[in-house]
């Protein structure tokens, strides 16, 4: 059963570690296309207050609620201590885009019961037809 389809066909939490405000960066792309596909995002970045109108936190212990996901959008050397505070908040799920994830922060999820996703960018899938979302892992 795949675990990427669910997450996107229904409505979920997603805190974005590097979310941004920069429309050319791949922290706003995620945090806007989420947004636009019904999801709830909170935006963890210590530089802004808000992104388009929605609160920005300083880090993932500074959220008001426990989101369903942690997605980064910040470079890979970032994830191992991200990984690290999932288990640490008992949040189920770190994804890693291409490029992000690392052998310590996977090895980290593993040790900890931390669903760890990696290889597939959320922008990417969404873009793809409904009836390919059956090839995900």
């Amino acid at each position: 059963m795949s675990l990427i389809a669910p997450l996107l066909q229904t409505p979920h939490t997603f805190a974005i570690v590097g979310a941004s405000q920069d429309k050319s960066k791949y922290g706003y792309e995620v945090f806007e296309t989420l947004t636009r596909h019904g999801h709830t995002v909170l935006p963890i970045n210590p530089k802004y207050a808000q992104i388009d109108g929605v609160a920005c936190y300083p880090s993932l212990a500074d959220l008001p609620q426990k989101p369903d996901v942690v997605l980064t959008a910040a470079p890979a050397p970032v994830s191992e201590k991200i990984a690290e505070t999932c288990a640490a908040l008992g949040i189920p799920i770190f994804w890693m885009p291409p490029g992000t994830e690392t052998d310590a922060a996977l090895e980290i999820c593993k040790e900890n019961n931390v669903t760890a996703i990696q290889g597939f960018c959320p922008v990417f899938v969404l873009k793809l037809p409904r009836e390919r979302w059956v090839e995900l892992p």
